[in-house]
């Protein structure tokens, strides 16, 4: 059997590959893992379990909560909320672990489930490697100690964790909004009621769409993915900016005034040039990935801001926050992290920083993103190749560097090896579209010819 963990929980077509007793049994296997690398300390355990809207999330829900139970934990359900939001409670209540259902930005159909352990902080993949051989080893029929009587796990609702969460969302948000309107896209998702709420709490004035979840249309055709509805939105309502969230609400993308998209790494730069001004962005250094925009490296070099970049994956800007001490990170996507508040990737927290600081300069959203100039991106995909020659083939090589002195310095090209697929793909950027789609064309060309 391959690795069951991704790079953010296990996820599958719900009932297919994502099934109630694959649920069942690893919240089983996360209790015995967590309480022998000491998360319980001796104390009968709790966990904080949510789920974003789809309708596989009922059932799910219901096998993990029945796993938990049968393993000694004692269960909080708070139903239907935001991943950051799990998160957060599984830190504010002094639960033992978290476990989310969902599967953010995919299709209806899938499903998933991440584990938060003590605080709302992601597993390391070492706790996520022993939970897949406890998995096992129960799978296989080797017994378990089950808890009888008085032993087993309690189930109740917990009802106050959308205030609670609402309520730490504006405690920590440095001003408030009145005199913006925001059209707020939902995308059907975890952040429905929340988003829509902590707006309005914050003196904003909201139009909402894609709030209206049924367990079936959850990112169908709206949502962070799909822009068009939101962009349309603002415009017809002369709004001054527009919010995107995905199904568990753990991304923020936006819509300026126009109609324009800002895209994660212009939300990244906004905020990096807010929090060094109030003091806050430690190490005067901001985490991206490599599939960062150029544009952004040009802009932090330009206001004397270091941008470190990590491989591609909200995980490894968390880890790579998290060593150094960095607040400030994410990804081009929308995961924005301000690590202070969230221990993860939190939209509507975002949305609402970016917000504020449009309410404190009193300057509109293009302005502000124009801080940074979007260089157009090419990506290619090549497959059928034999990615595991992409660093060590010479002609491949060759044709990488003559290709970066054709870009010069407003330029770069990235090769990236699929994780799963027998694919290569090939980025490029630069200031000309028209050069980075040759230069693509030219490399993809290459990495088939050599690789192939």
């Amino acid at each position: 059997m391959g690795r069951l963990f991704g790079t953010d929980g296990v996820r599958g077509v719900a009932n297919a590959d994502l099934t109630a007793e694959l649920a069942l049994g690893l919240s089983v296997a996360a209790a015995h893992v967590l309480a022998e690398a000491g998360t319980f300390a001796g104390h009968r355990p709790t966990a904080v379990v949510g789920r974003d809207p789809r309708a596989s999330g009922e059932f799910l829900e219901a096998a993990v909560v029945a796993g938990l139970a049968s393993a000694g934990v004692d269960v909080l359900k708070v139903g239907v909320l935001p991943t950051p939001a799990v998160a957060y409670l599984t830190g504010a209540l002094g639960a033992d672990l978290g476990v989310m259902l969902s599967a953010s930005h995919n299709a209806m159909p899938d499903n998933g489930v991440k584990f938060f352990a003590r605080g709302g902080q992601k597993l390391a993949d070492e706790l996520e490697d022993a939970i897949e051989t406890v998995y096992e080893q129960h799978r296989s029929g080797e017994p378990w100690e089950r808890p009888t009587g008085g032993g087993v796990g309690r189930v109740r609702s917990y009802d106050q964790g959308l205030d609670q969460y609402v309520a730490h969302l504006l405690g920590v948000l440095p001003n408030r909004l009145e005199g913006l309107k925001v059209v707020l896209d939902e995308a059907h998702g975890a952040a429905s009621r929340v988003s829509p709420e902590a707006f309005t709490r914050a003196g904003a004035e909201i139009i909402t769409i894609g709030a209206s979840p049924d367990g079936l249309n959850i990112n169908d055709g709206c949502g962070s993915t799909h822009l068009g509805l939101l962009k349309a939105a603002v415009v017809e309502h002369g709004a001054d900016l527009g919010i995107a969230h995905d199904g568990d609400a753990d991304r923020c993308l936006a819509v300026d005034g126009t109609g324009a998209e800002v895209d994660g790494d212009q939300i990244l730069a906004v905020l990096a040039l807010a929090m060094r001004e109030a003091g806050t962005l430690r190490g005067n250094a901001v985490v991206g990935t490599v599939m960062s925009n150029l544009g952004f490296k040009i802009a932090m070099e330009r206001e004397g801001i270091e941008l470190v970049q990590t491989a591609v994956g909200d995980r490894y800007v968390l880890e790579s926050m998290k060593e150094h001490g960095y607040a400030l990170g994410g990804e081009q996507s929308g995961h924005v992290i301000v690590l202070d508040h969230a221990t993860t990737g939190d939209g509507t927290l975002t949305g609402l920083m970016l917000a504020a600081r449009m309410a404190a300069t009193g300057r509109s959203l293009a302005d502000l993103a124009g801080v940074m100039e979007r260089l157009p991106q090419v990506l290619v995909n090549v497959p059928d190749v034999d990615k595991s020659r992409v660093a060590t083939s010479p002609e491949l090589t060759a044709a990488v560097v003559d290709a970066e002195r054709e870009l010069g310095s407003t330029g770069r090209v990235l090769l990236r090896s699929s994780g799963t697929e027998p694919l290569v793909r090939v980025m490029v950027e630069a200031a000309d579209i028209d050069q980075a789609r040759s230069v693509a064309g030219r490399l993809a060309d290459v990495v088939k010819s050599a690789l192939g």
